[in-house]
């Protein structure tokens, strides 16, 4: 008698562990080839909620991000392509993973421990080059090498050698994407290096929450974290100083619609062509809520949560029309935006800022958490 009782309450019990684990699938499939005869794999991370987000090792990309709106009609929320050949052309940075230092580097030079380095000037605002998101090829160009966690998401693993893109050190760089049946999809970036480097990872998906990229997000209402940015000079290079928000177009601590002041005689905006700042968050320990997004037409909210120290935010300043992606839309200007948590842009020539260096023997970690809903 026993016996039986404990093979019922075993059996009652693994149902009840069945009835409530995760509904996450994985699903890995072939994406396509490069020009130089790299196989490249797509996966596709699925929830218990209708959450689909596809990730491919080209560049550790974020290739796609379904959710449901209010009514539960599902819709895709990334610009980007429908292809691995698309993505070849990606010269916006759509949904890739950034490095080594995403973000601008002034000049494209900096020195580390009494030693000069130069890297290729691939962006020039204002007409004043700089360094701009890794280099000529810099991660979001390369091919990652993918690997299922059973249950939670993928990693993916890239080694950049010394002196890639002028960079030094060896770095070994590990990125996971995970989704989770609470609607989140967590990025994570860590990374080592045997010798002294200066590093700064970025995420770098745009969005458009309404599920129609031929519209506008300038009826999004963004709240940020973040009661200081830091401007720039003409060349959208940070000069060194933390302005306030308050009393400006950039105070974004009560949620507002991102076009409501973007046309105002505001030096910043004026210098950025809108929105194309660096925020500083609200000091705090750990993982913390950066930003919160939402679309008032379908109702999806997007928060951003991350244990770095500024947030990056993108109106879309430059889409031009010119860049065909998915379903063959042309993106067009501000119809999407880019929030990008990071380290301080140019922090290598500026000391004031936090230290963008990183030495053997210390571990690079940076975490980027996407959660979705809508009400």
């Amino acid at each position: 008698m026993k016996k039986a009782h404990s093979f019922i309450t075993a059996l009652a019990f693994s149902l009840v562990a069945c009835q409530f684990s995760s509904a996450m699938e994985i699903k890995e499939d072939t994406y396509g080839t490069t020009p130089d005869g790299k196989k490249v794999k797509i996966y596709t991370l699925t929830n218990k909620n209708g959450i689909v987000a596809q990730v491919t090792e080209y560049g550790a990309i974020l290739s796609s991000v379904k959710t449901p709106d209010k009514a539960g009609k599902s819709g895709e929320l990334t610009h980007g392509y429908d292809t691995l050949e698309g993505w070849l052309t990606n010269t916006s940075y759509f949904g890739a993973t950034v490095g080594r230092f995403g973000n601008r580097i002034k000049d494209g030079k900096f020195s580390l421990d009494g030693k000069d380095y130069k890297l290729a000037t691939n962006n020039d605002p204002g007409g004043i080059p700089c360094a701009l998101h890794g280099g000529l090829k810099g991660f979001d160009k390369v091919v990652w090498t993918g690997k299922v966690i059973e249950g939670k998401g993928v990693e993916f693993s890239y080694l950049s050698k010394d002196g890639e893109e002028g960079y030094p050190g060896n770095l070994t760089v590990n990125v996971t994407y995970t989704l989770n049946d609470n609607d989140e999809l967590k990025w994570v970036a860590k990374a080592t290096t045997d010798a002294p480097t200066v590093l700064n990872i970025v995420q770098h998906t745009y969005w458009n929450l309404s599920g129609d990229h031929t519209t506008s997000i300038n009826d999004h209402v963004l709240m940020l974290n973040a009661d200081g940015y830091l401007p720039t000079d003409a060349g959208l290079i940070p000069t060194g100083k933390i302005d306030p928000v308050a009393g400006t177009p950039m105070d974004f601590t009560t949620p507002t619609a991102i076009g409501k002041r973007v046309d105002e005689k505001f030096e910043a905006l004026k210098l950025g062509g809108g929105y194309d700042h660096a925020w500083v968050l609200k000091k705090g320990e750990g993982v913390r809520l950066a930003a919160r997004v939402k679309d008032p037409k379908s109702g999806r909210v997007l928060e951003i949560s991350t244990d770095k120290p500024a947030i990056q935010f993108y109106g879309g300043n430059f889409l031009d029309g010119k860049a065909k992606g998915k379903d063959g839309i042309a993106y067009a200007y501000r119809t999407a935006f880019a929030l990008e948590t990071e380290g301080f842009p140019d922090a290598p020539n500026k000391p004031s800022f936090p230290s963008a260096v990183l030495r053997p023997g210390e571990n690079y970690s940076h975490t980027m958490v996407f959660k979705f809903s809508a009400e």
